[in-house]
């Protein structure tokens, strides 16, 4: 697989693209007005401690109060980490104390918890660092288990754990690493926990010593600042979109990337000068006159991004829905009749929509619960080959889902972790007429609503000379088809009832008022 990552900068907005065998397959974006801030360590102040939601809301300067659940708070008398929340996202084995304690990452051992009014009380300071966006109505979620990743190594101050990326799979080099660590936090006597990160496996011990000292003192520069900051207070910024992409996501098995801005381009040569020369040869600038994203054919593959229906190769197609609970995903053979039966015409379009479905997942960075509604299929072994496509299409997302079997409905039910918007919540906003549910009232529940109005007015006031202010549509509709009723309302209750449009109006809105005064009397008579 040819893996490029295409970096697009100018002063307003950062767009990284990744893209395999020419495939977009992720795409990142960070803009001037609303920088991404995981990873970032606040000295905050407890606004309020809820003990029925076993959490915490602390003020960390943001617009909202981030949250903080006490499955998140570093307690060292019940303390037992799980790696799954890492950056590197595959470690299985730790060390605690000089024990090993091998887990297997597929599965979180439940664990009690200290109830957090014991551990928190309001206005309370505390050091926590932001592990997932705001996003929506929700504000950051924050921890205090905090993380500082190296090129080759990930610090946990205050677990004294050693991990060693699955990734590295030569159990030599995985006992020589972990061998070299102890040996390391005993001499320092550091109470800190590392995990060996993916890049680690081929470096010397040396370049590893040196990365534990520099992650060693830039945590003591952290805990200088926090001594003297005021709470709400930011006292380390993670690396930026592009920095931290290169630290992160940059490897020897990616074949290249080109970036458009010759001042970030020195920036990441120069990183890798001292972290990984051999990936330098790697880094191109991009000087062409025609823009990059452009050149690269990814602009119109971020459009249908975007779009709810995707099409598949065969003729078929996926709908994805979202929701304030869940994404909803669902599969139809639309104009695909398939050759053979019709279990098998089933079969080939849930296998293609598969692979389609973990391709837009990475690629709208759709996380939370996840609903997928495959076509019914008759046989469990085509259940089996299809919930086995989409386990193996997905086994490069970083995001680290977990899918779950077949149900009995035929849906299969899955998490990704959500970290940062995804790209719905970054292109759109909720639209100010329907308020983001896609849907407005119909022109006959305006106009009966009207016409309830009127019936009101006629029944309970002296006022007969009235003027109707309404949407476009809705004027047009009422002087259609429901001229009658208002003929009607006009004899009855003997009613002058003149209409005008006003643009500027919703659609299920509408403003009466009395021409006899010139006053708006719409809230007079509504239900």
């Amino acid at each position: 697989m040819y893996t490029e990552i295409i970096v697009n900068v100018n002063p307003n907005e950062t767009r990284i693209a990744i893209l395999e065998d020419q495939q977009l397959v992720e795409l990142l974006i960070e803009r001037a007005e609303k920088r991404r801030v995981v990873g970032d360590i606040y000295k905050g102040r407890v606004d309020a401690v809820i003990p029925g939601m076993q959490a915490a809301f602390v003020d960390i300067g943001m617009e909202k109060a981030a949250f903080l659940h006490v499955s998140d708070m570093l307690d060292m008398d019940t303390y037992n980490r799980e790696f799954l929340d890492m950056d590197d996202d595959d470690e299985d084995e730790t060390s605690t104390n000089g024990k090993s304690n091998r887990k297997r990452s597929t599965r979180r051992t439940r664990r009690e918890y200290k109830p957090i009014q014991k551990i928190l009380k309001e206005g309370q300071e505390i050091i926590v660092q932001v592990k997932k966006e705001p996003i929506s109505t929700k504000g950051a979620r924050i921890t205090t288990q905090i993380s500082l990743a190296g090129r080759f190594l990930v610090m946990m101050p205050g677990a004294a754990s050693i991990g060693v990326s699955r990734k590295i799979q030569d159990e030599g080099r995985r006992k020589e690493l972990k061998k070299f660590l102890r040996r390391l936090l005993t001499e320092s006597n550091s109470d800190a926990g590392f995990i060996v990160r993916t890049a680690a496996g081929e470096q010397s011990n040396e370049d590893l010593k040196e990365d534990m000292q520099t992650l060693e003192a830039l945590w003591n520069e952290i805990k200088q600042k926090a001594d003297k900051a005021k709470p709400p207070a930011l006292i380390h910024q993670d690396a930026e979109m592009v920095g931290g992409l290169v630290r992160d996501v940059f490897t020897k098995e990616t074949n290249r990337l080109v970036i458009d801005d010759k001042d970030e381009y020195e920036d990441i040569c120069n990183y890798l000068e001292t972290y990984a020369p051999e990936l330098k040869e790697k880094t191109k600038l991009y000087t062409e006159d025609t823009p990059i994203f452009d050149a690269y054919s990814i602009e119109p593959q971020i459009e249908k991004a975007l779009r709810r229906k995707v099409w598949l190769r065969s003729g078929g197609y996926i709908i994805i829905d979202h929701t304030e609970a869940l994404t909803a995903i669902d599969v139809n053979t639309g104009k695909f009749i398939g050759r053979e039966n019709q279990e098998q015409t089933i079969l080939q379009t849930n296998l293609e929509a598969a692979d389609e479905i973990a391709r837009q997942l990475r690629l709208r960075d759709i996380g939370g619960i996840i609903v997928l509604d495959f076509i019914d299929m008759e046989h469990e072994s085509n259940k089996q080959k299809v919930l086995n496509a989409l386990k193996n299409a997905m086994r490069n997302d970083r995001s680290r889902p977990k899918i779950c079997q077949v149900s009995d409905l035929g849906l299969i039910e899955m998490t990704r972790k959500r970290v940062r918007p995804s790209l719905v919540n970054t292109f759109y906003e909720p639209c100010p007429t329907c308020d983001g549910t896609g849907r407005v009232v119909s022109r006959s529940t305006t106009a009966m609503k009207i016409e309830r109005w009127l019936n009101r007015a006629g029944a309970y006031s002296s006022e007969r000379d009235l003027l109707v202010y309404a949407h476009p549509v809705i004027v047009d509709f009422i002087s259609g088809e429901d001229d009658a009723r208002l003929s009607h309302l006009r004899e009855k209750y003997k009613m002058d009832i003149k209409f005008e449009v006003d643009p500027n109006l919703r659609i299920d809105k509408f403003k009466i008022v009395s021409i006899r005064t010139g006053e708006e009397i719409t809230e007079h008579f509504l239900s």
